[in-house]
């Protein structure tokens, strides 16, 4: 699905993943698991990376790759020197867009990816300080997924993540809980 590069698509994109894993029957361990890997990769994409492009033209399916792109953000906006500008919380299709994905496999594991335009560094996980206010979104995916790595294509950067999503995949213990 295709959402505004903006804090509020966070939001969106949760409650979307969370609707249609649990439609699929996965389990709710994983689901919260995999909201919360979405989460962290696209507050980075939305607070460190440039946009893709305009949002309209990501909704249209303009990319190969994306099979059915949701628009989502509100109807579009007439253009131009006498646009409105958008009202405070809501999004600013103007500012452009992101791209977010999940797929789930024939083997049993969970795909997220979230592209974006791109940013001056690569997404690498950091080594905040006790008192840090943030810097641990990669370490948390680290975590969680079994595994997680960064696509380079031109003007874009998919960062991804993988994670086994039915029982005979998903490392439980007794409990419930996932092995660390």
């Amino acid at each position: 699905m295709a959402v505004p590069h903006g804090p509020s698509s966070v939001g969106v994109a949760r409650r979307r993943l969370r609707r249609d894993l649990g439609d699929r029957e996965i389990p709710e361990p994983v689901i919260d698991d995999a909201v919360l890997i979405l989460s962290e990769l696209l507050s980075n994409a939305c607070r460190y990376a440039r946009p893709l492009g305009p949002l309209p033209a990501l909704g249209r399916g303009t990319r190969a790759e994306a099979a059915e792109p949701l628009l989502v953000g509100g109807p579009s906006r007439a253009v131009g020197p006498a646009a409105p500008a958008a009202a405070p919380g809501e999004p600013d299709e103007d500012a452009g867009g992101v791209l977010v994905r999940w797929q789930m496999h024939a083997d049993g594991v969970l795909t997220l990816e979230v592209t974006d335009g791109g940013s001056p560094t690569r997404p690498s996980p950091a080594s905040p300080s006790l008192t840090s206010h943030g810097g641990r979104g990669l370490s948390i995916v680290d975590q969680l997924a079994s595994d997680w790595g960064v696509r380079d294509a031109p003007g874009e950067v998919t960062v991804w993540a993988a994670l086994p999503a039915r029982a005979r995949h998903a490392r439980r213990t007794a409990g419930g809980h996932r092995e660390a």
